[in-house]
């Protein structure tokens, strides 16, 4: 099939593990492209510790220029104790940070997905937790985290929360199209019978609802509750709506129903230039073991097709690690060691059933 539409994407390995569970990633994403009637031209870039090594800072300018220039960012982990005694603008992580604000993105989403034939890794029991599919919709760039006044002072020290309407506005918009896309249903979770700032949340976002969408069914509930919620019954969750404080929370509580990290990807998303990476961090340990669970980056990548409206290629994705997972292949963390396939041998089983799943079956499956 003749390529027809070309997405340069800038893939940032990273530190630790991020180079070898990306490089899957891309892997896959070519064997769909070549089915789906595209290409992918992949321009790599330092980021992180790599970046600290090679030229000092986190986020070099010729990476910043790549990221802003591309369709999409994919990203590997980036830290690790080697550069522990970094502090401030130095550290790995401010490469980040530094590289969120400027794609400006502001709404991260944490897809959860348990299917069936992981249930029995869950810590729960596998009949709470088989066939749950909920996405975290996480406000990125206000809330708590960035308030001012913040900081030390003579009588203690202090953080707040701060939001705006607009803030709110836009993550809730971003919340109901996506659920539009899905189930139809979103849950905005907040803490409105104690913080004036959530009973603006929650003003704002049945606001939203009521002028735009509808047809999305909205319920509101207090952070406590969705967590005890989120642990009691997670398929009862569509879309999940939260501040920046309360859905870094609610998203790692969730990222333990699966049993593994290594099973989670995330977008950021809402700027000029989504941002595509797992979940899990750079695991310095197992690094250049070929030890490492792909598979989080590979569905970040098929959120990065997504996004690039690229939808039954990342569908193909999608299914292709399900199938493969069906199939009785399991990476290390998932299995015994003496059964489990390495990061290639995973990626590679991954990317062949993805290249044999063309749009025709996609769309009848």
């Amino acid at each position: 099939m003749e390529d027809s539409r070309t997405y340069n994407i800038t893939w940032l390995p990273g530190d630790g593990i991020g180079p070898e569970v990306t490089r899957e990633a891309l892997r896959v994403m070519e064997a769909v492209a070549d089915t789906h009637g595209f290409s992918l031209s992949v321009d790599e870039h330092l980021a992180g510790g790599a970046a600290i090594d090679a030229t000092g800072e986190p986020l070099p300018e010729t990476t910043r220029t790549a990221c802003q220039e591309s369709d999409a960012v994919l990203l590997g982990a980036v830290g690790g104790p080697k550069w522990a005694d970094t502090t401030g603008d130095q550290r790995p992580e401010s490469g980040l940070l530094a590289l969120r604000k400027v794609l400006g993105v502001y709404a991260n989403l944490r897809p959860v997905r348990v299917p069936e034939s992981l249930a029995d890794a869950s810590p729960l029991r596998p009949e709470r937790v088989a066939d749950t599919d909920v996405l975290f919709v996480r406000e990125l760039t206000g809330g708590i985290y960035f308030g001012t006044p913040r900081g030390r002072t003579e009588a203690g020290v202090a953080n707040t929360m701060v939001y705006s309407e607009e803030e709110i506005e836009r993550i809730a918009h971003i919340a109901f199209q996506r659920a539009q896309l899905r189930g139809g249903h979103v849950t905005s979770v907040d803490k409105a019978n104690v913080l004036d700032v959530s009973e603006l949340w929650r003003s704002v976002v049945t606001d939203v609802k009521e002028e735009h969408y509808p047809d999305v069914e909205l319920r509101h509930l207090y952070v406590d509750n969705a967590a005890m919620q989120v642990v009691r019954d997670p398929r009862q969750f569509d879309v999940v709506l939260t501040g920046n404080l309360f859905g870094d929370i609610l998203s790692d509580l969730a990222a333990a129903l699966p049993g593994s990290l290594g099973l989670l990807p995330s977008a950021s998303v809402g700027g000029t230039v989504g941002l595509f990476e797992p979940v899990h961090g750079s695991a310095p340990d197992i690094a250049g073991t070929d030890q490492a669970n792909p598979i989080a980056a590979i569905l970040s990548g098929a959120l990065l097709l997504d996004e690039i409206d690229e939808t039954a290629a990342a569908d193909a994705v999608r299914w292709a690690v399900d199938a493969t997972l069906e199939d009785g292949r399991r990476t290390g963390d998932l299995a015994a060691s003496a059964d489990a396939a390495s990061t290639s041998e995973f990626g590679r089983a991954v990317a062949e059933r993805a290249a044999d799943h063309t749009p025709q079956t996609t769309t009848a499956s």
